[in-house]
Protein backbone atom coordinates (compact mmCIF):
# COMPACT_ATOMS: atom_id res chain seq x y z
CA UNK A 1 0.00 0.00 0.00
CA UNK A 2 2.87 2.28 -0.76
CA UNK A 3 1.81 5.78 -1.71
CA UNK A 4 -1.37 5.75 0.40
CA UNK A 5 -1.78 7.92 3.47
CA UNK A 6 -2.32 6.37 6.89
CA UNK A 7 -6.02 7.34 6.83
CA UNK A 8 -6.50 5.76 3.40
CA UNK A 9 -4.83 2.53 4.50
CA UNK A 10 -7.12 2.38 7.56
CA UNK A 11 -10.23 2.82 5.35
CA UNK A 12 -9.04 0.10 2.96
CA UNK A 13 -8.72 -2.33 5.87
CA UNK A 14 -12.42 -1.90 6.82
CA UNK A 15 -14.51 -4.83 5.54
CA UNK A 16 -16.75 -3.95 2.57
CA UNK A 17 -19.92 -4.99 4.42
CA UNK A 18 -19.07 -2.83 7.43
CA UNK A 19 -18.17 0.11 5.19
CA UNK A 20 -21.49 -0.27 3.38
CA UNK A 21 -23.40 -0.28 6.67
CA UNK A 22 -21.60 2.86 7.81
CA UNK A 23 -22.45 4.57 4.53
CA UNK A 24 -26.12 3.56 4.72
CA UNK A 25 -26.39 4.83 8.30
CA UNK A 26 -24.73 8.12 7.35
CA UNK A 27 -27.14 8.63 4.44
CA UNK A 28 -30.16 7.79 6.61
CA UNK A 29 -28.95 10.14 9.33
CA UNK A 30 -28.58 12.94 6.78
CA UNK A 31 -32.07 12.42 5.34
CA UNK A 32 -33.72 12.20 8.76
CA UNK A 33 -31.90 15.24 10.17
CA UNK A 34 -32.47 17.36 7.05
CA UNK A 35 -36.19 16.49 6.95
CA UNK A 36 -36.46 17.20 10.66
CA UNK A 37 -34.87 20.64 10.25
CA UNK A 38 -37.17 21.48 7.34
CA UNK A 39 -40.18 20.43 9.41
CA UNK A 40 -39.07 22.62 12.33
CA UNK A 41 -38.52 25.65 10.07
CA UNK A 42 -41.98 25.13 8.59
CA UNK A 43 -43.31 26.69 11.81
CA UNK A 44 -40.35 28.24 13.69
CA UNK A 45 -38.43 31.38 12.63
CA UNK A 46 -34.94 30.64 11.32
CA UNK A 47 -32.57 31.94 14.04
CA UNK A 48 -29.30 31.87 12.06
CA UNK A 49 -28.06 30.69 8.69
CA UNK A 50 -24.60 29.38 7.69
CA UNK A 51 -24.11 32.47 5.52
CA UNK A 52 -24.68 34.84 8.46
CA UNK A 53 -22.08 33.03 10.56
CA UNK A 54 -19.54 32.77 7.72
CA UNK A 55 -19.83 36.45 6.77
CA UNK A 56 -19.44 37.51 10.40
CA UNK A 57 -16.37 35.28 10.95
CA UNK A 58 -14.78 36.49 7.70
CA UNK A 59 -15.13 40.08 8.84
CA UNK A 60 -13.04 39.35 11.95
CA UNK A 61 -9.98 39.24 9.68
CA UNK A 62 -10.99 42.30 7.64
CA UNK A 63 -10.77 46.02 8.35
CA UNK A 64 -14.28 46.26 9.75
CA UNK A 65 -16.18 43.72 11.83
CA UNK A 66 -19.63 42.92 10.46
CA UNK A 67 -22.20 41.68 12.93
CA UNK A 68 -25.56 40.08 12.26
CA UNK A 69 -28.45 42.53 12.05
CA UNK A 70 -31.81 40.88 11.52
CA UNK A 71 -35.35 41.11 12.83
CA UNK A 72 -37.82 38.36 11.95
CA UNK A 73 -41.32 39.53 11.00
CA UNK A 74 -44.29 37.51 9.70
CA UNK A 75 -45.26 37.87 6.05
CA UNK A 76 -48.33 39.95 6.90
CA UNK A 77 -45.99 42.57 8.43
CA UNK A 78 -44.10 42.98 5.15
CA UNK A 79 -45.69 45.38 2.70
CA UNK A 80 -47.21 44.01 -0.50
CA UNK A 81 -44.96 46.34 -2.58
CA UNK A 82 -41.91 44.74 -0.95
CA UNK A 83 -43.19 41.24 -1.68
CA UNK A 84 -43.96 42.15 -5.28
CA UNK A 85 -40.60 43.87 -5.75
CA UNK A 86 -38.59 40.73 -4.95
CA UNK A 87 -40.85 38.63 -7.16
CA UNK A 88 -40.39 41.04 -10.06
CA UNK A 89 -36.65 41.19 -9.49
CA UNK A 90 -35.79 37.59 -8.65
CA UNK A 91 -38.55 35.14 -9.53
CA UNK A 92 -41.50 36.33 -11.63
CA UNK A 93 -42.97 32.81 -11.93
CA UNK A 94 -42.60 31.98 -8.23
CA UNK A 95 -46.24 30.94 -7.80
CA UNK A 96 -46.23 28.94 -11.06
CA UNK A 97 -43.24 26.60 -10.64
CA UNK A 98 -42.39 23.87 -8.14
CA UNK A 99 -38.97 25.15 -7.20
CA UNK A 100 -37.23 25.30 -10.59
CA UNK A 101 -37.91 27.62 -13.52
CA UNK A 102 -36.82 25.43 -16.43
CA UNK A 103 -37.50 28.13 -19.03
CA UNK A 104 -35.16 30.50 -17.18
CA UNK A 105 -32.54 27.74 -16.82
CA UNK A 106 -32.63 27.05 -20.56
CA UNK A 107 -32.30 30.76 -21.40
CA UNK A 108 -29.40 31.12 -18.94
CA UNK A 109 -27.58 28.14 -20.45
CA UNK A 110 -27.89 29.61 -23.97
CA UNK A 111 -26.73 33.02 -22.72
CA UNK A 112 -23.73 31.60 -20.86
CA UNK A 113 -22.49 29.82 -23.98
CA UNK A 114 -21.93 33.14 -25.75
CA UNK A 115 -21.08 35.49 -22.86
CA UNK A 116 -18.22 35.65 -20.37
CA UNK A 117 -20.44 36.98 -17.59
CA UNK A 118 -22.36 34.05 -16.11
CA UNK A 119 -26.13 34.51 -15.80
CA UNK A 120 -27.98 32.60 -13.12
CA UNK A 121 -31.52 31.25 -13.05
CA UNK A 122 -32.07 30.46 -9.37
CA UNK A 123 -35.62 30.76 -8.13
CA UNK A 124 -36.59 32.19 -4.75
CA UNK A 125 -37.10 28.60 -3.58
CA UNK A 126 -33.53 27.70 -4.58
CA UNK A 127 -32.12 30.83 -2.97
CA UNK A 128 -34.02 30.09 0.24
CA UNK A 129 -32.72 26.52 0.32
CA UNK A 130 -29.17 27.74 -0.27
CA UNK A 131 -29.28 30.52 2.31
CA UNK A 132 -31.02 28.60 5.10
CA UNK A 133 -29.27 25.23 4.90
CA UNK A 134 -26.03 25.54 2.93
CA UNK A 135 -22.76 27.35 2.51
CA UNK A 136 -21.85 29.94 -0.19
CA UNK A 137 -20.11 28.09 -3.02
CA UNK A 138 -20.49 27.26 -6.71
CA UNK A 139 -19.27 23.66 -6.64
CA UNK A 140 -21.43 20.80 -7.90
CA UNK A 141 -21.80 19.24 -4.45
CA UNK A 142 -23.40 22.42 -3.13
CA UNK A 143 -25.60 22.72 -6.22
CA UNK A 144 -26.79 19.13 -5.76
CA UNK A 145 -27.57 19.78 -2.10
CA UNK A 146 -29.38 22.97 -3.11
CA UNK A 147 -31.59 20.99 -5.50
CA UNK A 148 -32.35 18.45 -2.76
CA UNK A 149 -33.36 21.09 -0.20
CA UNK A 150 -35.35 22.98 -2.84
CA UNK A 151 -37.47 19.89 -3.53
CA UNK A 152 -37.82 19.31 0.21
CA UNK A 153 -39.06 22.80 1.12
CA UNK A 154 -41.39 22.90 -1.88
CA UNK A 155 -42.83 19.60 -0.65
CA UNK A 156 -43.16 20.58 3.02
CA UNK A 157 -43.66 24.37 3.02
CA UNK A 158 -46.44 26.32 1.30
CA UNK A 159 -45.35 29.09 -1.06
CA UNK A 160 -46.15 31.86 1.39
CA UNK A 161 -43.84 30.24 3.97
CA UNK A 162 -41.00 30.02 1.43
CA UNK A 163 -41.48 33.70 0.59
CA UNK A 164 -41.66 34.63 4.29
CA UNK A 165 -38.41 32.82 5.10
CA UNK A 166 -36.68 34.29 2.05
CA UNK A 167 -37.66 37.84 2.98
CA UNK A 168 -36.34 37.32 6.50
CA UNK A 169 -32.96 35.73 5.78
CA UNK A 170 -31.79 37.15 2.44
CA UNK A 171 -28.60 39.21 2.59
CA UNK A 172 -29.37 42.91 2.00
CA UNK A 173 -25.98 44.48 2.70
CA UNK A 174 -22.95 44.07 4.96
CA UNK A 175 -24.29 42.32 8.05
CA UNK A 176 -27.92 43.13 7.12
CA UNK A 177 -30.32 40.21 6.68
CA UNK A 178 -34.00 40.37 5.87
CA UNK A 179 -36.23 43.18 4.68
CA UNK A 180 -37.15 44.38 8.17
CA UNK A 181 -33.51 45.00 9.09
CA UNK A 182 -32.91 46.62 5.68
CA UNK A 183 -35.96 48.88 5.97
CA UNK A 184 -34.94 49.98 9.48
CA UNK A 185 -31.29 50.57 8.54
CA UNK A 186 -31.72 52.33 5.20
CA UNK A 187 -35.11 54.07 5.53
CA UNK A 188 -35.77 54.27 9.30
CA UNK A 189 -39.13 52.56 8.96
CA UNK A 190 -40.59 49.09 9.23
CA UNK A 191 -41.01 46.70 6.32
CA UNK A 192 -44.79 47.11 6.76
CA UNK A 193 -44.54 50.82 5.86
CA UNK A 194 -41.97 50.69 3.08
CA UNK A 195 -42.95 52.43 -0.17
CA UNK A 196 -42.93 50.84 -3.65
CA UNK A 197 -39.90 52.95 -4.63
CA UNK A 198 -37.94 51.96 -1.52
CA UNK A 199 -38.94 48.32 -1.93
CA UNK A 200 -37.72 48.37 -5.54
CA UNK A 201 -34.39 49.85 -4.46
CA UNK A 202 -33.87 47.08 -1.90
CA UNK A 203 -34.78 44.43 -4.49
CA UNK A 204 -32.42 46.05 -7.01
CA UNK A 205 -29.31 45.07 -5.02
CA UNK A 206 -30.28 41.42 -4.56
CA UNK A 207 -28.13 40.02 -7.39
CA UNK A 208 -25.07 41.01 -5.36
CA UNK A 209 -25.73 42.84 -2.05
CA UNK A 210 -22.02 42.87 -1.22
CA UNK A 211 -21.22 44.82 -4.40
CA UNK A 212 -24.35 46.95 -4.80
CA UNK A 213 -25.51 49.25 -2.02
CA UNK A 214 -28.95 50.50 -1.02
CA UNK A 215 -27.47 53.48 0.81
CA UNK A 216 -25.11 54.40 -2.04
CA UNK A 217 -26.84 53.15 -5.20
CA UNK A 218 -24.88 53.17 -8.44
CA UNK A 219 -26.40 54.25 -11.74
CA UNK A 220 -26.90 50.56 -12.58
CA UNK A 221 -28.82 49.97 -9.34
CA UNK A 222 -30.99 53.05 -9.94
CA UNK A 223 -31.83 51.88 -13.48
CA UNK A 224 -32.64 48.44 -12.16
CA UNK A 225 -34.82 50.00 -9.45
CA UNK A 226 -36.88 51.79 -12.11
CA UNK A 227 -37.30 48.62 -14.16
CA UNK A 228 -38.51 46.73 -11.09
CA UNK A 229 -40.79 49.57 -9.99
CA UNK A 230 -42.62 49.87 -13.31
CA UNK A 231 -42.71 46.20 -14.27
CA UNK A 232 -46.15 44.61 -14.13
CA UNK A 233 -46.49 42.63 -10.92
CA UNK A 234 -47.12 38.87 -10.97
CA UNK A 235 -50.52 37.79 -9.75
CA UNK A 236 -50.78 36.48 -6.19
CA UNK A 237 -52.89 33.32 -5.79
CA UNK A 238 -56.48 34.06 -4.76
CA UNK A 239 -56.53 31.07 -2.43
CA UNK A 240 -53.86 30.21 0.12
CA UNK A 241 -51.53 27.60 -1.33
CA UNK A 242 -51.02 24.42 0.63
CA UNK A 243 -48.06 22.15 1.23
CA UNK A 244 -48.16 18.38 1.42
CA UNK A 245 -48.31 18.67 5.23
CA UNK A 246 -51.48 20.71 4.99
CA UNK A 247 -53.20 17.89 3.10
CA UNK A 248 -52.21 15.58 5.97
CA UNK A 249 -53.90 17.97 8.41
CA UNK A 250 -50.60 18.82 10.09
CA UNK A 251 -51.10 22.54 9.51
CA UNK A 252 -51.33 24.67 12.65
CA UNK A 253 -53.41 27.81 12.98
CA UNK A 254 -51.32 30.96 13.37
CA UNK A 255 -52.81 31.58 16.84
CA UNK A 256 -51.41 28.28 18.06
CA UNK A 257 -47.82 28.96 17.12
CA UNK A 258 -47.62 32.57 18.26
CA UNK A 259 -46.35 33.22 21.73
Amino acid sequence: MLGFSKTTRMILKIPVKKLRNILIKAVLLFFISSLGLVLVYRFVPVPLTPLMVIRSLQSVFSDKFVGIHKDWVPLEDISIPMQKAVLKAEDYKFFEHNGFDFDAIEKAMKYNKTHKKVKGASTISQQTAKNVFLWPSRDWVRKGMEAYFTVLIEFVWPKDRILEVYLNVIEMGPGVYGVEAAAQKYFKRSARNISPSQASLIAAVLPNPRRFRVDRPSSYVLRRQQRILYRVSPQFPKEENASFLDFLNFKFDSDEVEE
